[in-house]
C-alpha cells in the first residue's frame, strides 16, 4: 500500500449508533460522520437494537462522508469495522436477521448461565470444576449478569427455540457489518472469545473446542469460522460497494471489536500503556504479556486484536450514559439551560470539587467490573437543599471518576505495577473539565488523545493499514497526536480521598436492598 491518496473506511458501530470515519494510513482522522440508532430497553431486562437499522445508518454516513468532503472514491483502499462487543445477531443462511440484535446490555440470559457454571461446590458461584475447566481453557468464564453472547443464545433456544432453530449463525455486531459488506459469514479470534466456547491456550491458533459447545448445548454449525483481527475477509460485494458509495472489490478487513480498536487508536499499542475509555460504557485497559484471569473482579487478559498479544479485557456498565440519561431526564425542560454538553460543562465547572457534598454512583443498568453484580442501581446520594443543577452535573462526572478509581485498583493488582499515565479516549475525553476530574481522582497524569470521540475509528484504521502492508502498529501509534496533559492538584487529594471511601460504602450498604429490590427485574 503506497501514495499519497490512501484511505482506510472505518466503520464504528457505537450503541448510539454507527461513526463512518475517513482514516489515512498514518491513523489519522480526516473526517468523520455520525448517524444515531435507537436503543430498545425492555422492563425484563432486555437491550435490542435493529440491525437493519445499523447497515442503513452506515450507508448514508458513509455516503454523507464521502460527498461532503469531496473525497474520490477510487483512494479508499481499504474497509475496516469495530462496534460494540458481546452482542448477538441471529441470522439466516441469506444473511437476513431474524429479528433485533441482542446487545451487550441485554441480561435476559442470566439465569440459563448460572444453571450452566453452577454446581454442588461453589467459588464465587461457579461451580468449582466448571470453573477451572473454562478458565484453564479460555481465560475466564460465562459472565454470571447474563450480559455474554453465550447467555443471549441459552436465552433464544430456551425462550424462542423457533427464532433458534431458523438461524443459521449467530454474530456479533461487528461481524453482521462483516456480513453485510462481504457476504461472508466469519467472527475474529478476539469477538469470538465472550462465548466461552473457543480454547485460547494458543493464543496464534484460537479454535472452537468441541468439549465447551456440548456443555452449552450450543450446536457448533451455527457459529461462524474463526480469522485473525488482520486478516482480509473478502472484497466489498457490489451490493455493499453501492450502499457505501465505493468502487466495487475494496478488501475488507476482519477488525475487532471497540474495546481491542480503542487501545489501538489510543496509541496504547505497547504492554503496560494504558488508556481509560469514557463513551456510554467505560474500560481501563492495556496489553500485556500474560494470560491471567482475576474471578474475583471479572477481568482476564484475551487474545487482543493485535496477533500474537494479549488484551486486560474488563468494562464498566455506564460512563457518559449516565451524564445523558442526567441531561434528558432530569435537566431538561423548556428553559434549555441544559441542552447540550457545552452548557452542562459550565454547570459542573461553576460547582466546587466534591460536588456540594453530593455523591453519584453510575450503575444505572447493575455494574460487570470489578464486581459483577446486575442488581445493583445507582443513584445520587447526601443530597441536601444547597445542592443545585451544577451539583448533580459534576457529581456525575466525579461519580464515573470514582468508579474507574475503584477500577483501577485492581488493574494495577493485575498487571502488578501503578498506572502514573493513562491516556483518555471517548466523548468524555472532548471534556477538559472531566479530564482534571480524572486526574484528580485517579491521582494520575491524563493524556488527553487528539480526536477522541474518533478513538475507534482511528483504532480501525491502524489495524486495516497494518494489516494492507502500510507499517507497524508502534510505528503509526508513535505519530498519533496528545492534545494536553493535565496533572493531579494536590490540593484536591483529601477530598477525593474521603469522597472514594464513602462512594465503597454505598455500595457494600446498598447491594443487599438493591437486590431484593431489582430480583424480580424493576
Amino acid at each position: 500500500m503506497s501514495g499519497k491518496r490512501t484511505h482506510i473506511l472505518a466503520i464504528d458501530l457505537g450503541t448510539s449508533g454507527p461513526k463512518v470515519a475517513l482514516v489515512n494510513t498514518a491513523g489519522h482522522v480526516l473526517a468523520c460522520e455520525i448517524v444515531p440508532t435507537e436503543l430498545h430497553l425492555m422492563p425484563d431486562g432486555g437491550a435490542e437494537q435493529d440491525p437493519g437499522e445499523w447497515w442503513q445508518a452506515v450507508g448514508q454516513a458513509s455516503r454523507r462522508l464521502l460527498a461532503a468532503d469531496g473525497i474520490d472514491p477510487a483512494s479508499i483502499v481499504g474497509v475496516c469495522c469495530t462496534g460494540q462487543w458481546s452482542g448477538t445477531v441471529p441470522v439466516d443462511r441469506e444473511g437476513r436477521p431474524l429479528g433485533r440484535a441482542i446487545i451487550w446490555m441485554d441480561a435476559r440470559g442470566a439465569p440459563h448461565v448460572k444453571r450452566l457454571t453452577g454446581g454442588p461446590l461453589k467459588i464465587s458461584g461457579y461451580g468449582i470444576d466448571k470453573l477451572y475447566t473454562w478458565i484453564r481453557l479460555t481465560g475466564g468464564i460465562p459472565g454470571r449478569s447474563g450480559k455474554d453472547p453465550i447467555a443471549h443464545i441459552l436465552y433464544l433456544k430456551t425462550e424462542d427455540p423457533q427464532r433458534y432453530a431458523a438461524t443459521y449463525k449467530f454474530l456479533e455486531p461487528k461481524d453482521y457489518l462483516n456480513l453485510c459488506l462481504t457476504g461472508r459469514f466469519a467472527a475474529s479470534f478476539d469477538s469470538i472469545i465472550l462465548h466461552w466456547v473457543t480454547d485460547n491456550r494458543r493464543i496464534d491458533a484460537i479454535r472452537y473446542h468441541a468439549g465447551l459447545l456440548a456443555r452449552c448445548g450450543i450446536d457448533a454449525a451455527k457459529l461462524p469460522e474463526l480469522k485473525r483481527a488482520v486478516d482480509i475477509l473478502g472484497p466489498l460485494t457490489p451490493a455493499a460497494a453501492r450502499h457505501l458509495g465505493l468502487p466495487p472489490d475494496v478488501p475488507v478487513v476482519m477488525g475487532a471489536p471497540d474495546l481491542h480498536t480503542a487501545a489501538i487508536g489510543a496509541g496504547a499499542v505497547r504492554d503496560f500503556d494504558a488508556h481509560l475509555y469514557i463513551g456510554t460504557s467505560s474500560w481501563l485497559t492495556c496489553h500485556v504479556p500474560f494470560k491471567k484471569t482475576d474471578l474475583l473482579h471479572n477481568m482476564a487478559s484475551l487474545p487482543a486484536a493485535i496477533p500474537g498479544r494479549y488484551l486486560l479485557v474488563n468494562e464498566q456498565e455506564n460512563a457518559g450514559g449516565c451524564l445523558t440519561f442526567l441531561r434528558d431526564n432530569l435537566l431538561g425542560g423548556a428553559d434549555g439551560t441544559a441542552d447540550d454538553w457545552t452548557s452542562l460543562e459550565q454547570l459542573a465547572a461553576r460547582t466546587p470539587p466534591g460536588s456540594r457534598g453530593v455523591i453519584f454512583t453510575p450503575w444505572l443498568y447493575g455494574e460487570r467490573t470489578p464486581v459483577e453484580d446486575s442488581l445493583i442501581r445507582g443513584g445520587f446520594h447526601n443530597l441536601s437543599l444547597t445542592a443545585d443543577r451544577g451539583s448533580l452535573v459534576r457529581a456525575v462526572m466525579e461519580g464515573v471518576a470514582l468508579n474507574s478509581r475503584w477500577l483501577k485498583q485492581h488493574v494495577q493488582k493485575f498487571i502488578r505495577r501503578p498506572l502514573t499515565a493513562i491516556r483518555m479516549v471517548g466523548g468524555g475525553a472532548r471534556s477538559d473539565l472531566w479530564c482534571q476530574i480524572m486526574a484528580d481522582v485517579l491521582e494520575c497524569t491524563i493524556h488527553q488523545v487528539e480526536n477522541p470521540v474518533e478513538t475507534n475509528a482511528r483504532g480501525a484504521g491502524i489495524l486495516a493499514a497494518v494489516a494492507l502492508g502500510g507499517g507497524t502498529f508502534e510505528d503509526i501509534a508513535a505519530g498519533l497526536e496528545t492534545r494536553r496533559h493535565y496533572a493531579p492538584n494536590p490540593a484536591h487529594r483529601a477530598l477525593y480521598t474521603t469522597m472514594f471511601r464513602a462512594f465503597g460504602d454505598i455500595y457494600r450498604a446498598h447491594r443487599k436492598i438493591c437486590a431484593r429490590l431489582n430480583r424480580d427485574g424493576v
